[in-house]
């Protein structure tokens, strides 16, 4: 499965975990890892430990993500990201709109 979702026991944190290529293929199962999850005040960690590309696609369903969150009072956070997705993220300007580490 491309995208797994685990919650806290307190249900105030999320972790995203992005394998493989994170595209436009996955953007159901994407959108369906945090729609229904019901945090309020939390945060929502997507964590790129195992991927291994994103395109313009996977940066929208971020900035979607990011846009539901702060509905929602949460946040959002991207972690374990490689130098190639860094990089990527840094042309999009992704780090002056997420936390990135």
């Amino acid at each position: 499965m491309p995208v797994t979702t685990t919650v806290s026991g307190d249900n105030n944190t999320a972790i995203l975990k992005v394998s493989g290529r994170f595209d436009f293929s996955i953007h159901n199962d994407f959108r369906k890892a945090y729609k229904d999850l019901g945090l309020n005040g939390g945060e929502y960690i997507v964590d790129l430990t195992n991927t291994e590309y994103l395109d313009s696609s996977a940066l929208g369903m971020m900035l979607l993500l990011k846009e539901f969150a702060e509905g929602t009072g949460s946040k959002v956070r991207i972690t374990n990201v490689n130098d190639e997705v860094l990089e990527i993220l840094k042309i999009a300007s992704f780090d002056k709109l997420f936390v990135i580490n």
